[in-house]
C-alpha cells in the first residue's frame, strides 16, 4: 500500500507538520528525505531496509559517496542533497555557539562540536577560539591523525590562538571508536598546551572529547 493510501494520521509529513519531527521515527524521518519508495515498497519500507542495511541513522549519514549511492533507492543526488542538508545544520549550529557566551551556551557548544567532528573516521584536533567575553570567534581543525603529544603541536597552536585574536579557547578533538574517555595521552597534551598557551595569556577553558553520546568535558571531570 503507498503511503498516500495510509490514513494521515498515520502518514509521517502529516505527524510531523501536526506534532513536531521530534515525534517521527528515525525510518519516518529518512523517509520523507527519500520522498519516495520503488515499486512495491513504500518510503518508509525502503527506509527501514536502508537503516538495516547501514546499520543505524549515523552510519547512513556518515557513508562516503560510493556505499551510499550503491544502495537501491539512493545515488548521487540524494547523496549531495543530504551533504547539503548536513552542512546545512552545522552553520546553523555554528551561529548559535555565537549567539551567548560558550560557557552560557554549552549545549549548543557541544552540538555544534558533535556536528564537526563525530562523523570523522580518523582523529582530528581542534580549537575553538574565543574572545574576551568567551564568544566564538572561529573554529578550525587543526591536526589529523593519531592524536597525542607529537603529533599536536603547541606552536601551531599558539600560532592559530594569535591569528585569531583569542583570548580563550576550547580543545575539542574525536575518538572514532566512540568510547570518550581521555587516555593518558589525551591528559598530558592537554596540559602541554595549557603551559603553552599561558605564556600568551590565553586560557583553555575546556578539552571536549566527541564519542557516541554527549561529547565528554575534562573541565567538568576535573582533570583539567
Amino acid at each position: 500500500m503507498s503511503i498516500r493510501d495510509w490514513p494521515a494520521a498515520e502518514r509521517p509529513r502529516e505527524r510531523l507538520l501536526e506534532h513536531g519531527a521530534a515525534s517521527l521515527s528515525d525510518a519516518e524521518l529518512l523517509a520523507i528525505f527519500l520522498r519516495t519508495g520503488l515499486p512495491g515498497i513504500s518510503a518508509v519500507d525502503l527506509a527501514r531496509n536502508l537503516l538495516t542495511q547501514f546499520g543505524s541513522l549515523r552510519l547512513l549519514l556518515e557513508a562516503d559517496q560510493d556505499a551510499f549511492s550503491k544502495q537501491l533507492g539512493l545515488g548521487p543526488a540524494k547523496f549531495a542533497q543530504l551533504q547539503a542538508a548536513q552542512e546545512m545544520n552545522r552553520r546553523h549550529l555554528a551561529e548559535q555557539s555565537r549567539a551567548k557566551p560558550a560557557l552560557e551556551n554549552p549545549r549548543a557548544v557541544r552540538d555544534f562540536l558533535k556536528a564537526m567532528l563525530r562523523h570523522e573516521p580518523h582523529e582530528v584536533f581542534g580549537c575553538l577560539f574565543l574572545n574576551s567575553k568567551h564568544q566564538v570567534l572561529n573554529f578550525e581543525a587543526l591536526f589529523r591523525g593519531s592524536i597525542d603529544n607529537t603529533s599536536v603541536h603547541p606552536r601551531q597552536v599558539v600560532k592559530r590562538a594569535l591569528a585569531n585574536n583569542a583570548a580563550a579557547l576550547i580543545l575539542c578533538h574525536n575518538h572514532p571508536s566512540g568510547n570518550p574517555e581521555p587516555s593518558q595521552a589525551d591528559r598530558l597534551l592537554t596540559k602541554r598546551l595549557q603551559k603553552a598557551l599561558e605564556l600568551i595569556d590565553v586560557r583553555v577553558l575546556d578539552h571536549f572529547i566527541v564519542g557516541d553520546g554527549e561529547p565528554l568535558s575534562m573541565a567538568e571531570n576535573g582533570w583539567m
